[in-house]
């Protein structure tokens, strides 16, 4: 997308261009004492068609294997199919960094997508970038993968399919789908030091403590609230999610300091009380055996308690998805999906 970059310091400011960014793994141009405050890109018109492809060994929240983009500007050409007046293919996993392939986009600028260009397009991809040998794949998979997604994604941009999910669960407030900021950040720009005691409601609570840098998971365990699990610490598993002003979200990644303002549901808030009824997910995974160890579950209720709040009768695809950034290591999909059923009333 050809994005930028604003690096901010306590100096001033400066804009990069993404693709100059990353030097290496976990390298960047960063400076002491500069954080990325800002991306941005020029918009798209009506006349960019663009796919991402990823392939991970697991259907979400998985480190990719290799994942591309590709992005074409058509332009119609008397009558017949329109001409690719420029194309942009971006491969990733591959190599230390994200890479364009300007070989592949030559190849397919001013000509129309049809078969001989794709073809030729995927080769020059898959010949372009020399990936390495890994505990996810060899380095010749992954050459067969690069020729494979290319000819794939490209395909989709010729035929223009509608590849999104119809209707997903967003899990960010209701069926109305709004997005909940809260009124701590209406106002704009919030600042907030380590001294300065984060004020949140939770559970219906206020709850008061400085945060000391915190992520919001550390910060919800140290005040009391420990049915929220750290399951990776990086994003990756769903155990510690947690709704905040009404999303859900990944307390690991959430700085304390963020939460300030807020209303926060944690596990222990689903039920009506805390020694009164069960939430009716709760007692739906109680009846549908859906605990094994245990540990995933916490996230699950979230995510669950959001979906069915969204979705009051979600169809398999919906419930599929909305609980797909969830992970069980005992690998429990089922039993968890038709408590999800039973919760909705629908047959299990």
């Amino acid at each position: 997308l050809e994005a930028e970059l604003t690096l901010t310091s306590s100096t001033g400011q400066r804009t990069v261009p993404l693709a100059e960014f990353h030097l290496g793994v976990r390298k960047t141009v960063l400076a002491p004492g500069e954080v990325l405050t800002a991306l941005s890109f020029p918009a798209l018109d009506d006349r960019w068609r663009g796919v991402f492809v990823k392939l991970g060994l697991r259907r979400a929240q998985a480190i990719s294997v290799v994942h591309m983009a590709a992005l074409c500007r058509l332009e119609p050409a008397g009558g017949g199919k329109p001409v690719v007046a420029e194309a942009r293919l971006a491969l990733g996993s591959v190599a230390p960094t994200v890479v364009r392939v300007p070989t592949a986009e030559t190849i397919l600028a001013g000509a129309e997508l049809g078969d001989d260009q794709i073809s030729a397009a995927a080769q020059a991809a898959a010949a372009a970038v020399s990936p390495i040998d890994d505990q996810r794949a060899t380095a010749d998979y992954r050459v067969l993968l690069i020729e494979e997604m290319v000819t794939r994604a490209l395909r989709s941009i010729e035929n223009d399919p509608t590849v999104l999910p119809e209707n997903p669960p967003l899990l960010w407030g209701g069926s109305d789908g709004h997005w909940p900021t809260g009124p701590s950040r209406e106002s704009g720009l919030q600042t907030h030091d380590l001294e300065t005691p984060v004020q949140v409601m939770v559970n219906g609570a206020a709850v008061s403590g400085a945060s000391e840098g915190a992520s919001l998971l550390d910060w919800l365990r140290s005040q009391g609230h420990t049915g929220t699990k750290e399951g990776c610490a990086e994003g990756e598993c769903g155990s510690c999610t947690v709704r905040m002003d009404e999303m859900a979200v990944l307390s690991c990644l959430i700085p304390a300091s963020r939460a300030d303002g807020t209303n926060i549901t944690t596990v222990e808030g689903l039920s009506v009380e805390p020694e009164g009824p069960l939430h009716p997910l709760q007692q739906a995974f109680v009846d549908a055996g859906a605990v094994q160890c245990g540990f995933c579950i916490p996230g699950f209720l979230v995510s669950g308690a959001a979906l069915l709040e969204e979705h009051p009768d979600p169809t398999d695809d919906q419930i599929t998805f909305g609980l797909s950034g969830n992970l069980c290591r005992c690998t429990g999909y089922y039993k968890i999906e038709d408590a999800v059923r039973r919760a909705a009333g629908l047959k299990a």
